[in-house]
């Protein structure tokens, strides 16, 4: 990034938090992909919040993005097991912030699994979470009961930009890790597993660039969407699987488990939007599939007349090339930067909400100030 265009962004973002200055501040840990241009949003969570600790989604990290924020703030090494169990959680919670008022910026999900408990015993007030994602969103939504306020960015209209960048960035990336071992996707029918956003958008580009497209969702009304845009629905996932030589999974959820595999197409290529750990089942494979690295982020699983090639280990195949949505991902991340002040008032009881309408409006006028020239 120019010195220029870091200047704008950090201008930005200091009129976006003197927007939702909040009238106190509460301590935060930060969930983010630390990408090269994400510093100058964590100086922002920083300016409306005391941040207590960055953590990096482990398999978006750009070194040099580290090293800037580390200058000034803790950067402590994230896994689901951290948040998994709730002695574990409490205990790194307390270590950073006991006692203080706390909100949590997620994405993904990652303080789910503990957040009753935690809530309960935490020696603070937990004021609440911030969720990105649309599977982080789907993981707090199927909790039992919410013990605090959840604000989702997730299905925010300011996200849409985004989801349809982010799908042009997957479709780029797997045909980049294609045509680097000299295959294309024209001539192989596309499987795409998820018809969200993100798989609509992937759906949507491959068909224009003349590439078969079926779908496949578990959602009887995504298969309609799907289906009233012209592409071919799946009614049997392992048949789908079967005729694909390109598979792109779109769920955030698990897309292929550990007997879905064999169904592969000989030479299928399989991709994801997400982490493998999220998106594929690969410890269910059986042992006696052997894994070579055959390219560039491409490795091949091969067993006795069966092989498939994975792209990028199975994590976001758009991350091989940055993941870059340009400026419409500053969108988002004002809203996230309002949801702090939402958590602050500390008057949104618990359960799943969203930025106001109003707010979401102040922002994308600032945002076409700075970004729209």
């Amino acid at each position: 990034m120019e010195t220029f265009e870091r200047a704008r962004l950090d201008a930005y973002f200091a009129k976006i938090a003197s927007q939702f200055a909040p009238d106190e501040k509460t301590a935060s840990f930060l969930v983010t992909h630390l990408l090269p241009e994400r510093p100058s949003f964590v100086r922002a969570v920083a300016t409306m919040t005391t941040l207590k600790a960055v953590l990096p989604k482990p398999k978006s990290i750009s070194p040099a993005a580290r090293r800037e924020v580390e200058h000034t703030l803790p950067v402590d090494a994230l896994t689901r097991e951290l948040f998994t169990d709730p002695d574990t959680a409490l205990d790194y919670l307390e270590s950073r912030a006991a006692g203080e008022d706390l909100a949590l910026l997620d994405v993904g999900g990652y303080f789910a699994p503990t957040l009753e408990e935690v809530h309960s015993r935490f020696t603070g007030d937990l004021t609440g979470v911030i969720e990105d994602t649309e599977n982080g969103h789907r993981r707090y939504e199927d909790l039992d009961k919410l013990p605090c306020p959840v604000i989702s960015v997730a299905r925010s209209p300011l996200k849409d930009p985004e989801d349809f960048l982010v799908g042009q960035s997957v479709v780029f990336s797997t045909e980049a890790v294609m045509r680097g071992r000299g295959d294309i996707p024209h001539g192989r029918p596309a499987l795409v597993i998820g018809f969200g956003k993100l798989g609509s958008s992937i759906a949507r580009l491959l068909h224009a660039k003349g590439v078969q497209v079926t779908v496949f969702d578990i959602d009887p009304v995504r298969r309609t969407q799907a289906l009233s845009q012209g592409f071919t629905v799946a009614r049997d996932r392992e048949a789908a699987l079967t005729g694909a030589g390109l598979v792109l999974c779109a769920t955030g959820a698990i897309s292929l488990r550990g007997e879905d595999f064999a169904h592969l197409r000989n030479g299928a290529y399989v991709a994801t939007v997400t982490s493998s750990e999220d998106e594929l089942d690969l410890a269910g494979l059986p042992d006696v599939y052997t894994r070579t690295t055959v390219g560039d982020h491409v490795t091949r699983y091969q067993t006795t007349g069966h092989y498939f090639y994975l792209a990028n280990g199975g994590n976001a195949v758009n991350f091989i090339h940055g993941a870059s949505v340009g400026p419409f991902i500053f969108l988002v991340q004002a809203e996230i930067l309002a949801a702090i002040r939402m958590l602050t008032r500390k008057d949104v009881a618990p359960g799943i909400h969203e930025v106001p309408a109003a707010d979401r409006a102040a922002i994308a006028a600032t945002w076409l100030n700075y970004f729209n020239r």
